[in-house]
């Protein structure tokens, strides 16, 4: 993640990288973000921003489906395959309305999904929640074992068998979702809430497609991951 500049008070000044073709969509975002005191960078096109990305290192990345080159898709897809970026905060501002696209956005590792015309307020909740969640001081510092998964929940490290296991920031939260309270099923409703936040445009689909992945990647410790037919999932004791 991005070594940031801090102001004399010690404030992080985080720094945001909005990925538009439009203007008048950055200038606006610009203005919003302000009141934050958010540095903001800009670029219009998909492979510009994978080389912004990587040589400036931003904590968050406003991302258009509708780009130049590299759609909005494509480079969420890139950066989740990517050892450096893997755990970058991604949302998605598309004009995009259809379900199958949100599905897209989600399920290729973005962290929310917001249309156009947006509500320039919940724009900048979305945004505040996301950097809380990801940066933010009341992120947890333990970690836990269960078997041959050891999990540091300070670091965002997943272990099997000693083994690093490399996870994408969304899976990272579904995991630890559902180590809380081990044991207790977590229906598709509550992981909807604690995952994606708003869960608007989740689907089952989506949920059980990074179960899955989530399943895959965990390995010998994926069999820990029990579905719950009509109801969701849990993490066996």
């Amino acid at each position: 993640m991005a070594d940031n500049n801090k102001t004399k008070k010690g404030f992080r000044r985080y720094t945001i990288l909005v990925v538009d073709d439009d203007p008048s969509i950055v200038t606006l975002v610009k203005q919003l973000v302000d009141q934050e005191k958010y540095k903001v960078i800009s670029t219009d096109d998909g492979e510009s921003a994978e080389a912004i990305i990587r040589s400036r290192c931003p904590d968050l990345v406003l991302l258009d489906i509708n780009i130049p080159g590299k759609n909005g898709l494509e480079v969420c897809r890139s950066l989740r395959g990517d050892k450096e970026t893997q755990n970058l905060p991604i949302i998605i501002l598309s004009g995009r309305t259809e379900q199958v696209d949100r599905n897209l956005g989600l399920e290729f590792g973005a962290d929310d999904y917001i249309t156009k015309p947006f509500n320039s307020q919940e724009l900048l909740l979305r945004v505040n929640n996301v950097l809380k969640r990801v940066y933010g001081s009341q992120a947890r510092n333990d970690s836990l074992t269960h078997g041959v998964l050891t999990v540091d929940f300070g670091k965002h490290e997943v272990q099997v068998k000693n083994k690093t296991i490399q996870l994408t920031l969304t899976e990272f939260k579904l995991l630890s979702s559902l180590l809380d309270n081990l044991g207790q099923v977590k229906t598709r409703d509550y992981l909807m809430e604690h995952v994606w936040e708003s869960g608007e445009g989740v689907f089952s689909r989506t949920i059980d497609t990074h179960i899955q992945r989530l399943r895959n990647k965990l390995e010998e410790a994926g069999q820990y991951i029990e579905t719950i037919r009509g109801v969701g999932y849990r993490f066996k004791t």
